[in-house]
């Protein structure tokens, strides 16, 4: 018989003085060690990044939901989160399935300031809707391994040149539901003007948790004119961990804009985590207000939209540029997230379940009846397909609206009124010129 190690006299000493474990016993230890787990055993998006992971975010919730007739084109605002809960979740679960590792909250233009904006009816409250909001997000992103990111956006006050301190308060409103909630981390995003954007980022930045920020700019800059990478480094000094673009723009212009940022902040010295979150319409005719400004905007844009292998490239694009943080925005729908969670499969090691109905590169059309279509299950086919418009004579480029007009015009003042049909006719007029 071999000689009996010390480790296994100390392990008998010890259940010696136990006695025997029972079932209960067991059952007890199991339920203390769940209790004590710390909460949110997922890595943190600071955790995923500064490991270099790639972080898919989700798509466009207010476009997705008003072609679904839950929310209102005008005030874009998010009450569907309270008042169409199911919708919401809906959504939520089809973008973690495509492959979303993050659940932004339905929170944007939730301010109580853009609620009451010019006769919008408010249904519920500010805080109503972020409290739903933040739960329906919560619920779904732990059906997976998701994160919840509590967001704000740009407010009607600062566009009508309101104090800093008012802005700042109507960002607290938010972010006073986000820390009650406790959210994973928090994102500034869809803002036009650097200025109110470090604001947003200076109130978030008081809770510890981790922040992200976003503008909707291209390569010429906010709407001051304040360069791409002058506002990225500004953010970071401001307190962001984690910069980039959001909305206005396609994937091509918005990963050029985020290049631009990085650049910014390297010269400064600085060190930041980059984020792209485009639109899935092609924007190569827009000015530096993005996509609004284009005559099709917000109910014609359909034959601007990506197909699946263009955000097979934009995934690849981003990723090559340094971008770990990569999702979408307006017109982004979970296939379109699908397909970035596909491209970059290896990266992540996995695919999302969404690909168990989805061949690589169209290999599903191999089981098609037409011979003709089975011929098109190859990636080379999708690759170098140019995808016609199908409506006779399609321009191919808009001539974008460019009135001008940004922070302290007449035209943008906050009121709680609803237009009047003075102040509309002013503004057809004024368009029908051409102006």
């Amino acid at each position: 018989m071999p000689a009996e190690s010390p480790f296994q006299t100390q392990r008998d000493a010890a259940a010696e003085r136990r006695g025997p474990v029972t079932a209960a016993t067991i059952i007890i230890i199991i339920i203390i060690i769940i209790i004590m787990a710390p909460a949110g055993a997922k890595k943190g998006i600071l955790e995923r990044l500064d490991a270099g992971e790639v972080v898919i975010g989700d798509g466009g919730f207010v476009f997705a939901l008003e072609k679904r007739g839950y929310v209102k084109a005008g005030p874009w605002t998010p009450e569907a989160a309270a008042e169409h809960p199911e919708a919401v979740r809906q959504l939520h679960r089809e973008f973690l399935r495509a492959g979303s590792n993050v659940m932004q909250t339905f929170t944007f233009y939730a301010s109580d300031d853009k609620l009451e904006n010019r006769g919008h009816t408010q249904t519920f409250t500010g805080q109503q809707i972020n409290e739903a909001a933040c739960d329906l997000a919560r619920e779904v992103a732990d059906e997976g391994d998701a994160l919840v990111a509590g967001g704000v956006s740009q407010t009607p006050s600062y566009l009508s040149c309101k104090s800093q301190d008012d802005v700042k308060a109507t960002f607290k409103k938010q972010l006073d539901v986000f820390v009650k909630k406790n959210v994973d981390f928090l994102i500034a995003e869809y803002f036009e003007h650097v200025e109110e954007a470090e604001w947003a980022v200076q109130v978030l930045k008081t809770t510890g948790k981790p922040v992200a920020a976003t503008l909707c700019i291209g390569p010429e800059g906010d709407l001051n004119g304040v360069s791409p990478g002058d506002c990225a480094a500004r953010l970071v000094k401001a307190g962001a961990q984690i910069v980039g673009v959001n909305c206005h723009f396609d994937p091509d212009t918005s990963v050029k804009t985020v290049k631009m940022m990085k650049e910014g902040v390297e010269k400064a010295g600085l060190k930041a985590h980059y984020m792209c979150q485009p639109l899935a319409y092609h924007t190569p005719d827009c000015n530096c207000q993005g996509f609004i400004d284009l005559p099709e905007f917000p109910f014609s844009l359909e034959p601007r939209i990506l197909t699946r292998w263009d955000m097979q490239k934009y995934a690849r694009d981003a990723y090559d540029a340094g971008i770990r943080y990569i999702g979408g925005c307006c017109g982004f729908e979970p296939y379109h997230v699908r397909a970035l969670a596909e491209e970059l499969a290896p990266e992540r090691g996995f695919l999302p379940a969404g690909s168990d109905k989805h061949g690589n590169w169209g290999s599903g059309l191999e089981m098609h009846t037409k011979p003709w279509v089975r011929a098109r299950a190859r990636r080379d086919y999708w690759e170098k397909l140019k995808p016609a418009s199908g409506r006779p004579l399609c321009p191919s480029m808009s001539m974008p609206d460019s009135w001008g007009v940004t922070k302290g015009h007449a035209d943008l003042m906050q009121q709680k009124e609803a237009t009047s049909q003075e102040q509309l006719k002013a503004l057809f007029d004024k368009a029908n010129k051409g102006q």
